[in-house]
């Protein structure tokens, strides 16, 4: 059963050593530091908006074949997610953690396709978590340009 969790901090904030944007949830550092600050509604829209970005660049590289057997894993490491977290979203966390020991994807319900077909778990994390943060970025810049717009 997965835990609930307020934020999509997975703890690994990449902000202490210098990013602008985190490598661990893909926040920017203004939206880790107002977070509290925000109303539900604005918490959810923004967690979506993260998921969504975690779905579009993750199937490029794996998709989810079982997500009962990737539920299964995430339990079994104890990895935590939000309950309306993606099946794909959550992978990204199982590679995450697992990635150095995970040795056949199919065991934890994930296949991989695209730019992944030929990656060890290990390498496809890193091209995956590397993808992520490069979509992270222009989401940030993108909100950062439609906010001078606006205002």
């Amino acid at each position: 059963m997965s835990q609930r969790i307020g934020t999509p901090c997975v703890g690994v904030c990449s902000t202490t050593v210098g990013d602008t944007v985190c490598r661990g949830c893909q926040r920017h550092l203004d939206e880790i530091r107002d977070w509290l600050g925000y109303d539900e509604a604005e918490r959810r829209r923004r967690i979506d908006e993260l998921d969504a970005l975690r779905v579009a660049v993750a199937a490029r590289f794996l998709a989810v074949s079982d997500e009962a057997l990737l539920e299964t894993q995430l339990v079994r490491h104890r990895i935590r997610v939000r309950p309306e977290q993606p099946p794909l979203s959550r992978a990204v966390e199982l590679l995450r953690v697992g990635r150095e020991r995970i040795q056949e994807l199919s065991r934890y319900g994930l296949v991989r396709q695209g730019d992944g077909l030929d990656l060890t778990p290990a390498r496809l994390f890193a091209c995956l978590n590397e993808a992520l943060g490069q979509a992270a970025r222009a989401r940030v810049d993108h909100s950062l340009t439609d906010s001078q717009y606006s205002g």
